[in-house]
């Protein structure tokens, strides 16, 4: 079987080859063309262009780049109609991924397709899944209580789990390592893997940071590496040691190792949580998306901690409450508050097992998904992933 997988944003990249890795093990024949990341080239893919060329969030943030995107969005539709796939996989990203399949289905009408992560319908946008059934046919949902709401839409859906559940965690011997390396106690702080996302947070979090941290304890700062320079240039104007790591091992033990973190608000929530790490998320956008977002949500917290485990256990500072004077008190607090820690990491665990911690790995059910659809009769419901 011959896949064209596109992938535009770190934590796609990482479902992705976590998929393709699966796809290997049940059909080894597979073979993958299409765009992606480190994790999904370390997989076999070898990518159409930079991936990071798509990692681009908002309104206001993507209008400067449009040229580039529509570019990207010929050329990948293209790159579909020369390969001529068995099957094209978009990850996430909808608003480029639906953009290549209009054109990509344009030239071939009944070419299958499958979208890995279900839009956030039940969150905003609502319409998103009607305008997406005529050009996906099957949909992978992370979270489990989503396949309904794509199945109104008219098209398959599987809850397949979340990646996070996993993911390698930490030994002991990396996490000795690290702390060797840095004495002391430990806390992250996390302000995004996007340019847009470093430029507008890393400065407010420094700020908060240096209110809160206690002395005596160190802020690692983990980076995927293409942003890591960026990343270096913005801690080296905070007010506290900080250090930024971009080594895997070195980032899974830092997980492990920290007592607290400050968290741009993303699925990195959910690598804190599998990790027992208590968190502060603290989140904002340009002026216009913030607008325009402020319209458009329709829930009252937007950590996937809250929202799968059904509490309210981790703060969040959104918007123009995202302000190092607001955040930094929260962040006090729940450093030197037991029952605070204890109180999400209740509501961790139950997120990870709701989320299929202790079942198959997320992408082996995935590739499993992905085989039944394609082995279904036209028209008829595939078997749901087990």
């Amino acid at each position: 079987m011959k896949v064209f997988v596109i992938a535009g944003e770190p934590s796609g990249d990482k479902l992705g080859a976590a998929l393709m890795m699966g796809l290997h093990q049940l059909a080894p024949a597979t073979t993958f063309h299409g765009v992606g990341g480190e994790g999904m080239q370390g997989a076999g893919l070898t990518s159409l262009f930079p991936m990071s060329d798509l990692s681009v969030m908002g309104l206001a943030e993507v209008l400067p780049r449009i040229r580039l995107l529509r570019q990207r969005i010929a050329q990948t539709a293209a790159a579909i109609a020369a390969q001529k796939p068995d099957l094209v996989v978009t990850i996430d990203s909808p608003d480029f991924c639906l953009r290549v399949l209009r054109k990509a289905r344009q030239a071939r009408p009944d070419l299958p397709v499958v979208h890995y992560v279900a839009p956030s319908v039940w969150a905003w946008r609502p319409g998103r899944a009607a305008r997406m059934a005529p050009l996906v046919d099957h949909v992978l949902a992370l979270l489990p209580f989503e396949p309904p709401y794509m199945q109104k839409a008219g098209m398959s859906c599987d809850f397949v789990g979340h990646p996070v559940v996993a993911e390698a965690r930490a030994t002991d011997a990396e996490i000795a390592a690290l702390r060797a390396r840095f004495s002391g106690r430990i806390m992250l702080a996390l302000p995004g893997s996007r340019g847009g996302e470093i430029a507008r947070l890393a400065p407010r979090f420094g700020a908060a940071l240096a209110q809160a941290v206690p002395q005596g304890m160190q802020v690692l700062v983990p980076s995927v590496t293409s942003q890591a320079d960026a990343m270096r240039a913005c801690v080296e104007r905070w007010n506290v040691p900080a250090h930024v790591l971009t080594d895997r091992a070195e980032k899974r033990a830092a997980f492990a190792a920290a007592e607290v973190a400050l968290a741009a608000s993303g699925t990195v929530s959910l690598e804190l949580a599998a990790n027992d790490t208590p968190m502060i998320i603290a989140y904002d956008v340009n002026p216009l998306t913030r607008f325009l977002a402020k319209r458009l949500i329709r829930l009252d917290t937007v950590t996937l901690v809250n929202l799968v485990s059904e509490t309210r256990a981790v703060p969040e500072f959104l918007g123009h409450d995202c302000t190092p004077d607001k955040i930094a008190p929260a962040l006090k607090t729940l450093i030197d508050s037991e029952p605070a820690q204890a109180a999400q990491r209740q509501a961790m665990r139950l997120t990870m097992t709701r989320l299929g911690q202790g079942g198959e790995a997320p992408g082996l059910r995935a590739a499993r998904s992905v085989l039944a659809f394609m082995s279904a009769p036209k028209g008829e419901t595939p078997t749901p992933a087990t």
